[in-house]
């Protein structure tokens, strides 16, 4: 169970992996659908925190004469949400239990709590790697456009329709796409076991891509949905993220509980 007070609780005995079906992601986005509406007000807050600083983020490009990172960045900014998105797990673990009566500050409490346990070296990790793919977005650009046109790229994107950046979009995409694809092999599961369970981060990132393994059809649909639905709510001014990043962050608690055994 979700960490609720100061006392920590003996190691968990890590969950055995269940066969999903496709009905699961169904089932998943319906109940994380009637979360959102019970709880609409906590899906919302966690979302403000994202888009805020989304619109920080290109505000400073913007500002700094770096258009350029924005495209970078669209791309990698999706692979920190999970982490984000643990408030929405423990709104559904409650509502999951009967609990309707909890405070925005009960929540709060839980995930502050989560500094003393394993989600912030899992918070590290979706760092690093987002770290990481800005880093190499950078080199791809310096690669394929040179490093003159890196330094007078400012607020136009005709620098894409060369057939170098047309090449480096192909390129970059390839590459986006495997490194999101490790992330959320390692990420799918692994986060609202951490909040629920009393296990290692390792070893919830070891549980997650079991779960790839076992359902590789299921989970890979799933992740395709997210991927799908955060890119579709970001065109217009990541407004759209308001509702996307709350259903789909409790819909992400119930792919969680149907993906393993709880006893």
């Amino acid at each position: 169970m979700s960490d609720t007070s100061q006392t920590m609780p003996a190691a968990s005995k890590v969950p055995e992996v269940r066969e999903m079906e496709i009905g699961d992601i169904g089932y998943a986005l319906a109940a994380g659908w009637r979360d959102f509406r019970r709880k609409p007000m906590m899906g919302l807050f966690f979302s403000l925190i994202y888009v805020s600083g989304g619109w920080l983020m290109y505000v400073l490009f913007f500002v700094t004469e770096q258009i350029w990172l924005s495209l970078p960045i669209t791309v990698g900014f999706p692979l920190i949400a999970p982490f984000l998105a643990v408030g929405l797990y423990e709104v559904s673990h409650r509502l999951e239990q009967g609990d309707t009566d909890f405070r925005r500050n009960d929540i709060f409490g839980v995930v502050w709590r989560q500094r003393l346990r394993q989600l912030p070296l899992m918070s590290w990790v979706i760092i690093v790697y987002f770290l990481f793919w800005s880093f190499f977005a950078h080199m791809l650009f310096a690669m394929f456009m040179g490093p003159s046109v890196l330094m007078n790229v400012s607020s136009s994107y005709a620098y894409l329709l060369q057939p170098e950046g047309l090449l480096m979009l192909l390129v970059g995409t390839a590459f986006g796409a495997g490194f999101a694809f490790v992330l959320f092999c390692l990420t799918a599961i692994s986060l609202p076991l951490l909040l629920d369970k009393e296990l290692d981060f390792v070893t919830a990132m070891l549980t997650s891509v079991a779960v790839i393994k076992r359902n590789p059809k299921v989970m890979i649909a799933w992740g395709c949905i997210i991927a799908g639905l955060t890119f579709l709510a970001m065109l217009p001014a990541l407004l759209g993220l308001f509702l996307a990043l709350p259903v789909l962050g409790h819909a992400s608690w119930h792919i969680y509980r149907r993906a393993l055994q709880h006893d």
